[in-house]
């Protein structure tokens, strides 16, 4: 027919027939689109598609969606339908958002676009070190720059703006967050909480709202030669590709292509990544120390030369008294991760992590200012419909706009924290009651394993033992995920005010919940294990049936580093499966039905033929919860680096290797197994900055308590410095000072075994032919004295030098703010000479049309 475009790509459908085209087999036109561009546009060839809809043809709610149809139409958008060649049932509706009404709602929504002057220089001379995921321009030769001033739209004053073509004044990003402004504000029923695209969804009336995808990702033509076909294809080939993980990340085309808030996501994992290079080279040079010290140390060499000390019974019943050297290897070991680099390492990691989060907000202001969102605040940001719906009845004036809306009376607020707080504080218990449960599999598996006849395990049960714990663990920890939908609920029943408001109430339940989950077992190895064990002849029992476990006679500090190598090291597996093996089998599993299914499925030969809008509906969505999950994955990997790191130096490494491949994984899945997200705007990391300083603040507290309470560097320090042979003898070698310290820290019992009449149990008390048998020692007290002092003085020495380095660090570049102040002045100075232009020109014109009319 002469109305088709002259250019494009026919797909045929049966069931609409015409007798346009003569052919031997039947025929039929089934929908045009651009070649090239494949389901970018309607079928005019003009109008692009700035945003998906799909529902089923069976579904029942027929009336909802005519009338909310009806009403988008009224809105001034543009609809169009189109079957799925894959699927019989499915509808999608491609929605158009026109020039008049993307320049409506974006006056309304206060969007920044360029201003007519180009005068502007967005490069800021820093002196920080060049960030090592930076994007590289020279790479990128493809991406526009535009380092023009930027203000609010206004219709009133479009003739300030730089309007060279209509249809890319608007990026898409920024049409499809005008279009889904819309669909959260559109009405489907009559009633003032019967609107927004999110109820529509929650009822199944559609199945799925998402904005297009610009095209394929992947080209038969290289791009060094070819170009890239449009901005997906060119953040796979320089982002995505898993043979550019060394390459810096392209921040601005990121943030172009899914919005700010995503691009601020990757940019604080790269700055993240980025600065774990230092900590992971100091945690490997601290066990390293350890590794080469290993054989020469002191305490290890007592522990294996001690042929002839014989140890209390482990257990009751089963166990039997045993050996000091039977645990040299145990003693090495421990020595890997409790060495003299200790101390240094935990102060070293807490002043890291003061300096990681200084040097992030110098970063996020650049990034801010490039993104042009200095003057984005969240007063600006929208009202959730929900929250809408809900207290429609009760307004206020907004105290910074001055315009009515919506609000919670103070009392109803209260209630709906109280209830949310409660439903925190049950699921906590409930985690906490796993850890318990857990600690009782640990006495009793402690029993079982000491009875076995394998000769290794018997050997090795306390190792046995620790190790099926920290397994029985894990498990309980990734099946107790229920607690997501709980947070979800809660965080809905609050009714927050608007979405970021939202997903910091949401995001700060999960971390509550994932971090007591994920830490609590931690935290009994390290500080209460061992502790209330009692000792022999008045040992401590669990309803009065199995004795506590106790530390090993070389510390509790290898308990930790298993605890914490095994959940970190299967965690980061299992959550890379779940973020990319997950979504590419259910796509797999996907395109297997779509060939295997009958009807409009095998008409279609090959995925390429596919319209744009069927093969993102054939991608997996994005997570209902945003970027939360992807912020929690990274949040917990920084605790577990750095509240623990004094029992294991390796973290930093090991969260070094993740987050390289952690980039990709991300990338790949987001360009390549998503559907695109909805672009939004965010200033910052949101409520996730505040718990990484939350967990700082921890990290220093636990680090004091792990070197102070769980190693055995304070006891060895008071005996090289007040008991061992180098007391006023001046200053000897470490090695030599610890001489005997084995001997000092074990106490002598006297048992009933007719073959070892005494034995030897780690404390320090009296020996039983004392005057007070088994009563503290003053040595005792020294290490508690120590102790004590210890900690007060590390806590009080680092919180000083972290609040020290933030004083010297300032939030902002100072030539970043003389910049913003500059532009600020320059901006109201054009302001002012392009009003005052245009009053010239609208006088002029009028005088010559004056003149031209006069007789």
């Amino acid at each position: 027919p002469a109305q088709l475009p002259t250019r494009g790509t026919i797909f045929f459908l049966p069931n609409h027939p015409t007798n346009c085209i003569t052919s031997q087999k039947k025929v039929q036109i089934y929908s045009w689109t651009i070649a090239g561009s494949s389901g970018l546009f309607f079928r005019d060839g003009k109008k692009r598609i700035d945003y998906i809809l799909v529902y089923k043809k069976s579904s029942p709610q027929v009336e909802k969606r005519c009338t909310f149809e009806k009403n988008l139409r009224a809105e001034g958008l543009m609809l169009e339908k189109e079957p799925s060649l894959t699927n019989n049932d499915i509808m999608f509706v491609k929605i158009h958002a026109p020039w008049d009404t993307l320049c409506k709602y974006a006056e309304q929504m206060n969007i920044r676009m360029p201003f007519r002057f180009h005068l502007r220089c967005r490069q800021i001379k820093s002196w920080l070190p060049r960030n090592p995921m930076k994007l590289d321009k020279e790479a990128l030769p493809d991406l526009e720059e535009t380092d023009c001033y930027t203000a609010p739209f206004s219709r009133a004053r479009m003739h300030h703006f730089t309007i060279n073509n209509r249809e890319t004044f608007f990026s898409n990003s920024t049409r499809s967050r005008i279009v889904h402004h819309v669909l959260q504000r559109t009405k489907y029923e009559d009633g003032k909480s019967k609107m927004g695209i999110n109820r529509l969804l929650g009822n199944n009336t559609y199945e799925a709202a998402f904005p297009p995808h610009e095209g394929g990702y992947k080209s038969r033509h290289p791009i060094k030669t070819h170009g890239a076909q449009n901005h997906r294809h060119l953040l796979y080939e320089r982002w995505a590709r898993w043979g550019i993980w060394y390459k810096y990340q392209p921040l601005d085309l990121i943030r172009r292509y899914f919005g700010e808030k995503i691009g601020l996501y990757f940019a604080w994992l790269g700055w993240y990544t980025g600065m774990l290079i230092p900590a992971a080279l100091v945690g490997v040079f601290v066990f390293l120390y350890g590794l080469f010290t290993m054989d020469s140390s002191q305490v290890s060499k007592e522990i294996c030369e001690a042929n002839t000390t014989i140890m209390c019974p482990m257990c009751e019943d089963t166990c039997e008294p045993w050996t000091l050297s039977d645990s040299c290897v145990y003693a090495k070991v421990t020595h890997l991760f409790d060495n003299g680099g200790t101390v240094f390492f935990a102060i070293f990691m807490a002043i890291w992590a003061t300096v990681f989060l200084e040097f992030w907000k110098r970063r996020r202001a650049e990034l801010t200012y490039d993104w042009d969102l200095i003057d984005w605040e969240e007063e600006e940001e929208e009202l959730r419909p929900q929250f809408e719906a809900k207290y429609s009845r009760v307004e206020r004036v907004n105290p910074i706009s001055g315009k009515p809306e919506p609000f919670q009376p103070f009392s109803d607020k209260l209630s709906r924290l109280m209830v949310s707080v409660s439903g925190i504080f049950f699921m906590i218990s409930l985690v906490l009651t796993a850890v318990f449960a857990v600690v009782v599999f640990r006495l009793i598996a402690m029993e079982k394993f000491a009875s076995l006849n394998w000769y290794f395990v018997k050997k090795n049960w306390q190792f046995a033992t620790s190790g099926t714990g920290v397994c029985i663990n894990f498990m309980i920890i990734m099946s107790l995920n229920v607690y997501e939908k709980v947070a979800y609920l809660l965080t809905n029943l609050e009714h927050p005010r608007t979405e970021s408001e939202w997903e910091n109430s949401f995001a700060l339940k999960m971390f509550l919940f994932q971090f007591v989950n994920l830490n609590s077992s931690t935290f009994y190895i390290a500080f209460f294990l061992g502790r209330f064990a009692g000792r022999p002849g008045k040992y401590n029992k669990l309803f009065n049936r199995w004795r506590l476990e106790e530390c090993h006679p070389s510390g509790c500090l290898i308990d930790l580093c298993l605890q914490m190598g095994v959940i970190m090291f299967f965690k980061q597996i299992w959550n890379n499966f779940m973020e990319l093996g997950y979504p590419l089998l259910q796509n797999w599993w996907s395109r297997r039905k779509m060939k295997k299914g009958g009807g409009a499925g095998q008409n279609v030969d090959n995925k390429a033929q596919l319209p744009q809008w069927d093969k993102d509906w054939n991608l997996q969505p994005m997570n209902a919860h945003g970027l939360v999950d992807e912020y929690l994955e990274m949040v917990l990997q920084f605790g577990f680096t750095t509240i623990f790191v004094a029992a294991f130096p390796l973290a930093p490494l090991l969260a070094l290797l993740n987050n390289i491949i952690e980039i990709r994984l991300d990338a790949y899945k987001f360009v390549t197994q998503w559907r695109r997200p909805m672009p939004a705007r965010a200033t910052d990391i949101g409520i996730w900055h505040g718990i990484l300083e939350g967990i700082g603040v921890l990290a220093v507290i636990t680090n004091a308590f792990v070197i102070a309470i769980t190693s055995d560097y304070i006891p060895r320090f008071v005996y090289a410095f007040k008991y061992g042979p180098c007391v006023d003898k001046g200053h000897h070698h470490e090695d030599e000072c610890l001489r005997g310290y084995m001997n000092s820290s074990l106490s002598v019992f006297e048992s009933n075994n007719s073959l070892h009449r005494y034995c030897r149990y780690r404390d320090y008390r009296a020996p039983p032919w004392s005057s007070v048998p088994y009563e503290f020692t003053l040595q005792f007290w020294h290490v508690l004295a120590a102790r004590l002092a210890f900690i007060i003085v590390f806590e009080h020495l680092v919180f000083g030098i972290k609040s020290f380095i933030a004083y010297l660090i300032p939030d902002m570049p100072k030539d970043l703010c003389d910049r913003m102040r500059r532009e600020k002045y320059l901006m109201q100075e054009m302001m002012y000479e392009a009003e005052l232009e245009h009053l010239q020109k609208e006088r002029k014109k009028n005088g010559r049309r004056y003149h031209h009319e006069w007789p």
